[in-house]
C-alpha cells in the first residue's frame, strides 16, 4: 500500500500529502529535541504502522513562544478574516473526507461508517464557529449615575492548550480549536498517543486554509511522556487557558496544576451516564437510539449509555430484543465493509472490560451474552456483552465502562429511577424515554447532568452547549456564545461624561 520509513502503510490515500508524522510547530514539521519516537498502532491488528516524535518538557517553550508570537498578530486581524479561514478549513476537511476517514479507522479502530459520522459531526463545529467569529460583541450602557457611561469589550485570552483523548480526535480538536480560533486565540494541541496522525492532518489543512504560522501547533508524545509534556504546557506562563477532555482523575490533576497560576480551565471529564426507559416509551425509538449510542465506537464515548434502567412492565421484552440485536453485530476491522463494531482502541480497554465483567460475575451478576475477549488477527476485540443483576457493590455499577458492555437494571417507579440515576459522582449526560410530557419535563429538571437526551440518544451538536456538572467537569464547549466566551475576557471601561446632565 506504501511505506512510512520502516513501516508498511496498511492503506492508500487519494491525497498522500495529508499524511504527516512529525510534530507541527510554527508551520514546520519537526522532531523532538531528544530524537525519540513512539509507534502508532492499528487497534484492529495490534500492528504499528507509523511513528511520531516523543516530545517532552524541553520541547514546550519553543512551541508556546510560537503560539504567543502568532497570537500577538492573529488577535488583531478582523473577525471576518478569522471566519473566512475557519470556513476554508471546514471546506478542506470536507474535501478530504475519504482520506481522513481512512486515517481515523486505522488509529481508533472505529468502523468506516462511524468515521464518516465523526467527520460530519465534527465539521459542524468549524462551520458553527466560523459564524460565531463575527458575532463576538461588547456592550454600551448608562449606569445608575447619570454622568457615567459603561462599555464592555471582549478580548481573546492568548495562547491556549488543548489536551485531547483518542476516542473522537477530530471532534475534540475542531470543537476546541474552532472556538479558540474564532475568539482570536491560538492553540497548542497535545494529541493522545493513540491518534496523533488524524490531528496532524487537521493541522496541515489549517495551514493550507491560511491560518498564520503558530496559530495551531501540535506536539505529539507517547503515554509515558504525556504527564511531563502536559504539565509543562499547563505551567507555562504564556499559556492562558487549558482545555482538557479525559478522565475525572486526570482532570483533577490538570485543575490543581492550573490553580497554581489561577489559569482558566475547561474540563470535560468522565460520564457514568444513565438511561431511563419507561413502560410508555416507544420501544422501537428507545431501542434504536440507545443501541446506536451504546455500541458506537465499541462503547468508548464519555456520553455513552453506562447504566440502562428499564421499567418493570417492559424490562423482559426490551432485554430480549437487546440481546437479539447484540448478537447480530459484526465484529471486525474498521476497514471491512461488513463490520458494524470495531475493536476497542487500547489493550488497556480490554483489561478493564474483563476486570469489570469478572467482578460483576463473582458478585452474582448474570451474563446474558458476551463477556470475553475475542482473539482475531491480533486486534483488541471484545464481545458485545449484556449483564443484569447489577448490585451497588459491583465496580461496574460505579465506574465508566468504556467498552461494549451493557448493564440493565429493572425499576418500578419514577422516583426510584431518578434516585438511582443520580447516585453517582458524575453528571455529564442522562437520557430518558417516555411519552408522558409531564414526566419528560420532570426528568429534564431532576436528572443531575449537564445534558439530558429527551427521547433521543444523540444530544450533542455544535449549536448546543456541551458540558457536565458534578465531577464531570466545568465550562462549556460548543453552543451559542458560551463556547467562545471560554476563550475571551470581558474588559469594562467606565467614562465620565461632562455637559450632558
Amino acid at each position: 500500500m506504501g511505506s512510512t520509513g520502516k513501516y508498511e502503510l496498511p492503506f492508500k490515500l487519494n491525497n498522500p500529502d495529508l499524511l504527516h508524522s512529525q510534530s507541527f510547530v510554527h508551520g514546520e514539521w519537526v522532531n523532538s529535541k531528544s530524537g525519540k519516537t513512539f509507534e502508532v498502532v492499528d487497534p484492529g491488528t495490534g500492528e504499528p504502522w507509523i511513528e511520531c516524535p516523543t516530545n517532552d518538557a524541553s520541547d514546550v517553550d519553543a512551541a508556546v513562544k510560537s503560539s504567543h508570537e502568532a497570537f500577538e498578530s492573529y488577535r488583531k486581524i478582523s473577525p471576518r478574516a478569522r471566519a473566512q479561514m475557519l470556513f476554508k478549513w471546514d471546506s478542506l476537511i470536507r474535501e478530504n473526507r475519504e482520506d481522513i476517514a481512512t486515517i481515523l479507522v486505522y488509529e481508533t479502530g472505529k468502523p468506516r461508517a462511524e468515521a464518516y459520522g465523526e467527520i460530519d459531526y465534527s465539521t459542524g463545529f468549524t462551520w458553527w464557529f466560523a459564524g460565531e467569529a463575527e458575532r463576538i460583541q461588547g456592550s454600551v450602557f448608562t449606569p445608575s449615575l447619570p454622568d457615567r457611561r459603561v462599555f464592555t469589550i471582549k478580548q481573546p485570552l492568548g495562547a491556549t492548550a488543548a489536551l485531547v483523548p483518542w476516542n473522537f480526535p477530530i471532534a475534540m480538536i475542531l470543537r476546541k480549536a474552532g472556538a479558540a480560533l474564532a475568539a482570536g486565540c491560538t492553540m497548542i494541541v497535545k494529541p493522545s498517543p493513540e491518534t496523533p496522525i488524524t490531528i496532524l492532518t487537521l493541522a496541515y489543512l489549517a495551514d493550507k486554509a491560511g491560518f498564520p504560522k503558530g496559530a495551531l501547533n501540535v506536539l505529539t508524545t507517547d503515554l509515558y511522556k504525556t504527564p511531563e509534556l502536559s504539565e509543562a504546557l499547563c505551567r507555562h506562563d504564556l499559556i492562558k487557558k487549558v482545555s482538557f477532555t479525559g478522565s475525572t482523575r486526570i482532570g483533577k490533576l490538570v485543575a490543581k496544576i492550573c490553580a497554581d497560576n489561577l489559569k482558566k480551565v475547561t474540563l470535560e471529564l468522565g460520564g457514568n451516564c444513565p438511561v431511563l426507559i419507561f413502560d410508555d416509551a416507544n420501544m422501537d425509538q428507545a431501542m434504536g437510539q440507545i443501541f446506536a449510542l451504546k455500541y458506537r465506537h465499541a462503547g468508548q464515548a464519555c456520553i455513552t449509555a453506562n447504566r440502562i434502567f428499564v421499567q418493570s412492565g417492559i424490562f423482559d421484552k426490551f432485554l430480549e430484543r437487546w440481546n437479539a440485536e447484540s448478537k447480530k453485530l459484526v465484529i471486525g476491522h474498521g476497514s471491512d465493509k461488513e463490520t458494524t463494531m470495531g475493536p476497542v482502541t487500547t489493550p488497556r480497554g480490554i483489561e478493564k472490560a474483563l476486570a469489570l465483567v469478572n467482578d460483576a460475575k463473582s458478585k452474582g451478576a448474570t451474563i446474558h451474552t458476551g463477556g470475553n475477549k475475542i482473539s482475531k488477527n491480533g486486534g483488541y476485540f471484545f464481545e458485545p456483552t449484556v449483564i443484569t443483576g447489577i448490585t451497588p457493590d459491583m465496580d461496574i455499577s460505579k465506574e465508566e465502562i468504556f467498552a461494549p458492555v451493557c448493564t440493565f437494571i429493572k425499576f418500578e417507579t419514577e422516583d426510584e429511577a431518578v434516585t438511582a440515576a443520580n447516585d453517582t459522582s458524575m453528571g455529564l449526560a442522562s437520557y430518558c424515554f417516555t411519552k408522558n410530557v409531564d414526566r419528560l419535563w420532570r426528568l429534564f429538571e431532576n436528572l443531575e447532568a449537564g445534558m439530558i437526551g429527551l427521547n433521543t440518544g444523540n444530544s450533542s451538536a455544535a449549536e448546543s452547549p456541551f458540558g457536565g456538572i458534578k465531577q464531570s467537569g466545568y465550562g462549556k464547549e460548543s453552543g451559542k456564545d458560551v463556547a467562545v466566551n471560554e476563550y475571551l475576557i470581558t474588559k469594562t471601561g467606565t467614562f465620565t461624561l461632562e455637559g450632558q446632565s
